[in-house]
C-alpha cells in the first residue's frame, strides 16, 4: 500500500469533523447540567441550608446522579450526544469512576471492580492533589517574604 493509498483509506474511515455542532452541543448540555446543579443548590437553600452546606450537598447529589445515570446506561447516551459537555461538570467525574468499575466488574470485586475503579479518575485526583500541595507550598514560602 502506498502512502497516498493509505491516506485515502484514512480519509474514508475518518468521520467528518462537526466542530461547530460539537461546540454548541457541549456548551448547551454542560450548561444544562450546571443549571440543574444551581437548581439543586437553590432547593437546598430553600430548605434552610446555608450557602456552603447547600453547595456541598449539591456536589454529593450530582456525583450520585452521575454515577446512577452511568450505572443504568443513560449518561453514556447523553455523552455520546453532547460530547465534552458531560465531561467537565462533576457528573463527568462520577462517570469516569463508575464506567471502568462496571467494565471490569466481571473480573471480581478486588482485582476488577476495586482495582480498575480509578483507572481514569485516579491520575486526575493524584495530579490535582499534587498541584494543590505545590501551590500551597509556593504560597506559604511567598508569604514568608
Amino acid at each position: 500500500m502506498t502512502k497516498q493509498e493509505y491516506q485515502e483509506y484514512i480519509n474514508k474511515k475518518t468521520p467528518n469533523s462537526t466542530l461547530l455542532k460539537d461546540l454548541i452541543l457541549a456548551f448547551i448540555i454542560g450548561g444544562i447540567i450546571c443549571c440543574i446543579g444551581q437548581l439543586i443548590i437553590d432547593g437546598f437553600k430553600t430548605w434552610g441550608l446555608d450557602k456552603e452546606t447547600a453547595s456541598s450537598a449539591t456536589s454529593v447529589v450530582l456525583v450520585f446522579l452521575g454515577a446512577f445515570l452511568t450505572g443504568i446506561g443513560v449518561y453514556d447516551r447523553i455523552a455520546k450526544f453532547a460530547g465534552a459537555g458531560t465531561v467537565v461538570p462533576i457528573t463527568g467525574f462520577a462517570n469516569s469512576v463508575v464506567s471502568p468499575a462496571m467494565e471490569f466488574k466481571s473480573e471480581g470485586l478486588v482485582l476488577g471492580l476495586a482495582a480498575k475503579m480509578f483507572i481514569i479518575a485516579g491520575p486526575v485526583i493524584v495530579y490535582g492533589i499534587l498541584s494543590s500541595v505545590i501551590t500551597g507550598l509556593v504560597y506559604y514560602i511567598m508569604s514568608l517574604f
